[in-house]
């Protein structure tokens, strides 16, 4: 358990430019402890004083230097359950948008999307329109999306390997398709996984899905199942999400992190990491580079 408050600096793992001095330059005189490399060059926390306040104007400044800033309050950190979206989360993707672009109505798909998870547009009439222009096309583009053109996001395999290691439960929540978090929960490892369904008829899509939709309220529902079925509680857990329909869920959660997130989402959520990867789930858990468990 921490005794303070921590505050954790984050940079891009591949530039590896945080100096020694970065902690100090932030904390000030606020700092209430030696310094702790999680990650030399690139995450490092301190022990802060309980008044350090994170001003928005010190963290822009930060971010304009490529450096997440997060303050986390006192108490354990390290969690028991992820909770995690897949879209633009858990792959560098978002699957509609790809099999869109495979049906010939990518551009169009992919504004849609955008503005969805912006929180511009509901949801679900959102979800419904885009399902509706993949009509007739056949099943079997899934495969060839999935092949060539879905990776996964840096860090997402350490922070599924490790949360396991050390007991972890892990659900893969999205409000895309299980014929794609089915893959994508396999490949990971995830114990679970919870998406739309697609209706399908003679091997091509229907253009509907099937209900129930699964969205923010779905997501919110998960995190709450899934906690009173392993006796845990919403502290337990570390949510990862970039869209509008991830928020309540990240708001829920001990530890609700804002992946690259839209802006509506980021500004709604307390944790926001932006020149990161997953990794970052496990480092403001306090995990060490040596503590990851690779897959």
């Amino acid at each position: 358990m921490s005794l303070v408050p921590v505050l954790t600096l984050l940079s891009d793992p591949s530039a590896r430019d945080l100096t020694e001095a970065a902690p100090t330059e932030v904390a000030g005189t606020s700092a209430a402890g030696t310094p702790r490399w999680l990650r030399p060059g690139s995450a490092v926390e301190v022990p802060v004083a309980e008044d350090l306040l994170l001003a928005e104007d010190l963290w822009a400044a930060w971010q304009a230097r490529g450096v997440d800033l997060v303050l986390q309050p006192e108490g354990p950190r390290r969690r028991r359950v992820l909770l995690a979206d897949m879209d633009s989360t858990m792959i560098q993707q978002e699957c509609i948008d790809e099999l869109a672009a495979q049906a010939g109505v990518g551009a169009q798909v992919a504004s849609i999307t955008a503005r969805a998870m912006n929180g511009e547009l509901d949801f679900e009439a959102a979800l419904a329109e885009r399902v509706g222009l993949l009509r007739g096309l056949p099943v079997g583009v899934v495969d060839e999306v999935l092949a060539e053109r879905i990776t996964l996001t840096p860090g997402g395999p350490e922070l599924l390997a490790t949360m396991a290691a050390a007991g972890g439960y892990a659900a893969l929540v999205s409000g895309g398709f299980t014929l794609f978090t089915e893959v994508i929960a396999a490949r990971l490892r995830f114990d679970e996984h919870r998406a739309n369904t697609l209706e399908v008829a003679d091997g091509a899509f229907t253009g509907h899905v099937v209900p129930p939709v699964v969205g923010q309220d779905a997501k919110l529902a998960a995190l709450r199942e899934i906690t009173a079925r392993l006796g845990l509680g919403a502290d337990d857990v570390v949510a990862v999400g970039d869209g509008a329909n991830d928020l309540p869920m990240l708001q829920a959660a001990g530890l609700g992190v804002a992946l690259h997130a839209k802006p509506a989402v980021a500004a709604g959520a307390r944790v926001r990491v932006n020149h990161g990867d997953l990794t970052a789930a496990l480092y403001l858990q306090g995990y060490a580079e040596d503590e990851f468990v690779r897959p």
